[in-house]
């Protein structure tokens, strides 16, 4: 008797965001079994990449000790525009990646049920299972890193669009006439609030000789100032770098308050690089913009939380979006 003919179920969670793809198997309690993980390169082309994608999942199940016939779902959490009904990646600039249908690909080639989702809206939907934001009737995610990416689970489900995934805070105009953003227009809270826009200020305090701690870390590189190496500089003194970051906080609390305004979450969850590696600091200046700035009827019970699930968020909350599509298929068909 098969392992899946036994009653047993086992999911796949993909977390393809970052700088390295990672699947995980879980148990039927989500208990993680086995992970294989891989650096995400563009290097050799789309279909290089989705050839290494493939083989991390069979890694993975391999290394569970479990055949793909025993896996009942995989899901995956992708970054990038998507089109959710069709499971296509639209567009993945660091994949390489153009109307790739994904679904359908990794349908075909393992034969279980496939679930796409966007990787924000899956590390939030992971909090709200698992983690911080449990038995939330709305949760609101927000997570700087190298952009800023926002999710909203609202009575037990991800708050989408028609076809596609939304929620973008990082791209709430803050700033008219700003810097130039990623999305084509101008004073995006991304071009302000994320840990690149940071990098690029802190480089140049460095540069000015005001951040020397930084300086000595990561020079004037902004692609060497991650999240921990500013931590690291304002541990050791970078006052300069401090104002930065909470500067880049309190814009970040700012919008956040009118997110809250037009949501009423009880549950505000905070996660990503940056705020792991200084959640304190992230926390407090939210905490403080979003108390003084949005509707106090809304901020009376809101709760401002840290993320739980680190790097795992994702990848559990895709494999749990995963099995409440199966579960909502089997209740249809029966």
């Amino acid at each position: 008797m098969s392992q899946k003919k036994a009653g047993k179920k086992y999911w796949v969670g993909f977390d393809l965001g970052g700088t390295k793809m990672m699947a995980t198997v879980f148990n039927d309690r989500f208990k993680p079994l086995a992970s294989d993980r891989v650096k995400t390169r563009a290097q050799g082309g789309a279909r290089q990449v989705l050839s290494r994608l493939l083989d991390t999942i069979q890694g993975a199940v391999s290394q569970a000790h479990l055949k793909m016939s025993a896996i009942s779902g995989i899901g995956v959490g992708c970054p990038g525009p998507l089109d959710l009904d069709r499971g296509v990646i639209l567009t993945a600039p660091n994949l390489g990646w153009q109307n790739v249908p994904l679904k359908q690909t990794l349908g075909k080639t393992f034969g279980c049920a496939v679930t796409i989702a966007n990787d924000v809206d899956a590390g939030l939907y992971g909090e709200y299972r698992f983690g911080a934001a449990q038995k939330a009737r709305c949760a609101l995610g927000v997570f700087p890193g190298t952009g800023l990416g926002g999710a909203c689970v609202y009575e037990g489900r991800l708050f989408r669009g028609q076809r596609s995934s939304c929620m973008e805070i990082g791209h709430i105009p803050v700033q008219p006439g700003g810097r130039l953003c990623g999305c084509g227009q101008r004073g995006c809270l991304e071009t302000v609030a994320s840990r690149l826009a940071i990098a690029s200020e802190a480089a140049m305090a460095a540069h000015r000789g005001e951040a020397p701690h930084l300086l000595d870390l990561a020079g004037t590189d902004v692609g060497a100032m991650k999240s921990g190496t500013l931590a690291k500089a304002i541990e050791a003194g970078d006052r300069g770098v401090e104002q930065i970051v909470r500067n880049a906080a309190q814009m970040l609390g700012t919008a956040l308050a009118g997110v809250v305004n037009l949501l009423a979450p009880d549950v505000l969850v905070l996660g990503g690089g940056l705020v792991e590696a200084m959640p304190n600091l992230f926390l407090g200046e939210v905490r403080k913009a979003v108390e003084g700035k949005a509707m106090k009827i809304f901020t009376s019970e809101l709760k401002i939380v840290v993320a739980r699930l680190g790097d795992a968020a994702t990848a559990l909350g895709a494999a749990a979006l995963a099995a409440a599509d199966v579960a909502e298929k089997e209740e249809s068909d029966s």
